[in-house]
C-alpha cells in the first residue's frame, strides 16, 4: 500500500513536468492540468498521513524509500504549498502577462522542484536525500530569473553558488559519517540507511561524528537560511516569482531543517546531545538576531519576508536543542511557518502586481486599494509576529516554555527580546502599508475570486492550528518526536 501511495505522490509532478515539455504549443490547459495533478499529489499526502496514523510506522517501501510520521507531515506541507504555487503561477490564462517560454520553464521546474523535495523527505538513504536536496537547488535556481533582469540573474547565481558550497559541506559530513561506519562495522548492506546508521551510532567514533555534524549543520543550514550562511536568501526571495518564493520560503527551508533533525538523532546516539544542542542554539540565536535586527531597517516587503524566514528558522534550530517539548514546538513551527509564509508571499505577489513596487514606502492605503488582499496580508504578518489566535503563537509559546523547562532561562529571555524586536519592526512596516492615501495610478477595489478563497483558507488553517490542534496533527508530531528523540 505504501508503495502505491508513494507512486501516487511522485507521479503527478513528474507527469506535469513532462507534459509541459512535450506540448509543442503551450495552452492554458497545460497549466490547469498541472494544478489538477498537484491536487492529486496533495490528496495522496493526506492518505499517507492516514496510513501512518493507522499503522504507526508505515512499512518501508523497499530499501531506498521509507515513510514515518515526520516524512508524512512534510509531504503534506510540500504538496499543499506546491498546489498553491501551481494555482497562482503563470500559464493559466488569467491576467497572464508571462511569455510562453517563461511559462513553460515555470511549469517544468516548479513541478521538478516539488518532486525533488518529496523525494528528499521520503528517502531512507542519506546519500539519496543529499542528491535530492542538491537537485532542489538546480530546479529552483532556474525559475528565479523567470523575468530575466540583471538583479534576478545575479540573485539566481548567488543562490546557486552559495548553496552549492553549502551542500558540498553537507556531502563532506555525510562521507565522514559513512567512512566512520565502514571502518567500525565493515561494508554492510544498507550502510547509508537511517535505521542502520542510528543502530550503529553508539559504536562510532565521537570526535569524528562531531566533525561530521558540524559540516552537516553548516551545509544544510545554508539551504535553510541559518546565519551566517543566509546571505543568498533576501536576494533570491526578492527576485523570485511569488509562487517559487512561496515554495522556497514555505517548504524548502523545512526540508533542510528536516535533514538536520534526522542527522542530529544519529549523532546524539554517538555522542552526548550537549554537543549538537550547543551548535544548534548558537546558530539559532545568531539567526534570530540577524533576522530580527535586519527587519528594523528593511525597506522592501519581499526582503522583509525573507529576513522573517531567517528569524523563524533560527527558532526552529533552537527548538531542536530543547528536548522533546522543544522538538515538538519546532516541528509544529515548521508546519505553521510553511502555511503562513507561502500565503504571505503569494499575497505579496498580488500587491506587487497592483502597486508595481516592492518598496514598503511605495505601498500605502492597501486596505482601501485591495480590500480583500490587505486584510489577508495583515493576517499573514500577524501570524509571523506570533500573535494569537494564529498557530505560530502556540509554537513560539511552547518553544519558550521548553527553554524554561530545560533550565535555559537565558535562551528564553534572549528569544523573547528578539521576538519583541521583530514584532515592533514588522508591525511598523505593516501599519505604513495598510493605511494612508492610495498612490495615484493605483486601481481601487478587487473582485472576490477563487484565489482569495484559497488564501483565506490558509488563514483559517492558521487560526485552527492556533485554537485547537487537530488530533491527527498532534499524533503525527508525537510520533515524529519519538523517532528523533527516543
Amino acid at each position: 500500500m505504501t508503495d502505491f501511495i508513494l507512486a501516487l505522490l511522485w507521479a503527478p509532478p513528474m507527469a506535469a513536468a513532462v507534459l509541459a515539455i512535450l506540448v509543442v504549443r503551450y495552452r492554458a490547459f497545460v497549466g490547469w492540468t498541472s494544478v489538477a495533478l498537484s491536487a492529486v499529489s496533495f490528496t495522496a499526502s493526506l492518505w499517507l498521513c492516514g496510513q501512518v496514523l493507522t499503522n504507526g510506522l508505515a512499512p518501508p517501501a523497499g530499501d531506498v524509500w521509507r515513510v514515518d510520521a515526520l516524512s508524512a507531515l512534510l509531504t503534506a506541507c510540500i504538496t499543499l504549498v506546491s498546489l498553491l504555487a501551481s494555482a497562482f503561477g503563470p500559464g493559466l490564462g488569467v491576467d497572464d502577462a508571462a511569455d510562453v517560454a517563461s511559462t513553460r520553464r515555470f511549469r517544468v521546474f516548479q513541478n521538478a522542484f516539488a518532486l525533488t523535495m518529496l523525494m528528499a523527505v521520503t528517502a531512507n538513504n542519506v546519500a539519496l536525500m543529499w542528491v535530492a536536496i542538491e537537485a532542489t537547488t538546480i530546479a529552483s535556481a532556474i525559475t528565479i530569473p523567470l523575468v530575466r533582469t540583471k538583479a534576478s540573474v545575479e540573485a539566481s547565481w548567488k543562490y546557486l553558488l552559495i548553496c552549492s558550497v553549502g551542500i558540498a559541506l553537507a556531502f563532506t559530513g555525510t562521507v565522514l559519517a559513512y567512512f566512520d561506519f565502514v571502518s567500525t562495522a565493515g561494508r554492510l548492506p544498507g550502510a547509508l540507511h537511517w535505521g542502520v546508521l542510528h543502530d550503529a551510532a553508539p559504536a562510532l567514533h565521537p570526535e569524528l561524528m562531531q566533525l561530521a555534524f558540524a559540516f552537516i549543520l553548516i551545509g544544510y543550514g545554508t539551504k535553510a537560511g541559518l546565519a551566517p550562511m543566509h546571505t543568498w536568501m533576501p536576494d533570491a526571495y526578492a527576485e523570485a516569482p511569488p509562487s517559487i518564493a512561496a515554495m522556497m520560503s514555505g517548504v524548502l527551508v523545512a526540508v533542510s531543517m528536516y535533514a538536520i533533525a534526522r542527522w542530529k538523532s544519529v549523532v546524539d546516539a554517538a555522542v552526548s546531545p550537549a554537543f549538537t544542542n550547543a551548535l544548534l542554539i548558537s546558530a539559532g540565536l545568531l539567526s534570530v538576531a540577524v533576522g530580527a535586527f535586519s527587519l528594523v531597517m528593511q525597506r522592501h516587503y519581499k526582503r522583509m519576508l525573507a529576513y522573517s524566514s531567517i528569524e523563524h528558522m533560527g527558532l526552529v534550530s533552537i527548538g531542536f536543542a530543547l528536548g522533546p517539548l522543544g522538538m515538538f514546538a519546532a516541528l509544529l513551527h515548521l508546519i505553521n511557518h510553511a502555511v503562513a509564509k507561502s500565503m504571505s508571499f503569494l499575497l505579496a505577489g498580488r500587491i506587487l502586481r497592483r502597486y508595481g513596487t516592492t518598496e514598503v514606502a511605495g505601498v500605502s492605503g492597501l486596505l482601501k486599494a485591495m480590500p480583500w488582499t490587505g486584510p489577508l496580508f495583515a493576517a499573514g504578518i500577524f501570524t509571523l509576529v506570533g500573535l494569537p489566535p494564529f498557530g505560530l503563537f502556540v509554537s513560539e509559546y511552547l518553544l519558550v516554555k521548553a527553554a524554561v523547562v530545560a533550565g535555559r532561562f537565558w535562551v528564553a529571555g534572549a528569544v523573547l527580546l528578539l521576538l519583541l524586536t521583530a514584532f515592533i519592526s514588522l508591525m511598523n512596516h505593516l501599519s505604513g502599508m495598510l493605511y494612508g492615501a492610495v498612490p495615484d495610478g493605483v486601481t481601487v477595489g478587487e473582485p472576490r475570486g477563487w484565489a482569495l478563497i484559497a488564501l483565506g483558507g490558509c488563514a483559517i488553517v492558521l487560526i485552527a492550528l492556533g485554537l485547537v490542534l487537530p488530533w491527527p496533527v498532534i499524533a503525527l508530531l508525537h510520533q515524529s518526536v519519538t523517532s528523533l528523540i527516543p
